[in-house]
């Protein structure tokens, strides 16, 4: 599905490097016809939000802890992201695990990107575990989110060599690189329509 206004609602937790490369990818125009709609935050001082504010983007925190429980939190987080109108959700540098309920809500619409060659280190500090694991490359993984932990069918991987004398900062400003590079990408093949989900494979359809 192709769209002439195409939302995006981002989820941030910290930086909110990955939104910046959204954001500018956009004002260049290599997502012709898209716009970050909103962007949503579970730290009221997350850096993010602040990144988006310049440029004039709708920012909101939500506190997890004036909800009763994770189901009423995911609750709220749906409700905002379907007041406005978002296709596509992009979760970037969100620490939170989403529960079925907003799994649900979306299905098929939400993208994480994960600093690792997914399957390979998912969850926390996958750089480290990449360099514990003595593995040659390492890299970036843009997937939908399903259920599991990062364990969504893949979109798009980019390959990132680990260097000797390599500790995880090192790594992760390489790989950092090439998420802003990818992510933009991913998101604009599924607002032009050409990624086929079939089981666990994504495919890419030519332009």
């Amino acid at each position: 599905m192709e769209h002439k206004n195409f939302k995006l609602a981002v989820l941030v937790s910290g930086r909110g490097s990955n939104l910046q490369a959204i954001i500018d990818s956009i004002e260049r125009g290599e997502i012709p016809g898209a716009r970050v709609a909103l962007v949503l935050a579970d730290v009221a001082g997350a850096p993010a939000l602040e990144r988006a504010r310049k440029h004039g983007i709708e920012t909101l925190f939500l506190d997890p802890k004036g909800y009763a429980g994770k189901s009423e939190y995911n609750q709220a987080m749906v409700e905002a992201i379907q007041e406005r109108g978002a296709d596509l959700v992009c979760l970037a540098g969100f620490m939170r695990i989403l529960g079925p309920g907003f799994i649900e809500a979306f299905r098929g619409r939400v993208m994480n990107i994960h600093p690792s060659l997914l399957p390979a280190f998912p969850g926390l500090h996958p750089q480290q575990q990449a360099l514990d694991y003595g593995v040659k490359l390492s890299g970036c993984s843009v997937h939908f989110v399903d259920e599991t932990v990062d364990g969504g069918a893949i979109i798009l991987q980019s390959a990132v060599p680990v260097l000797d004398g390599d500790d995880a900062d090192a790594l992760a400003r390489r790989i950092l690189e090439q998420e802003h590079l990818l992510y933009p990408r991913a998101i604009r093949l599924f607002m032009e329509g050409r990624l086929t989900l079939s089981g666990r494979n994504v495919s890419e359809k030519e332009n």
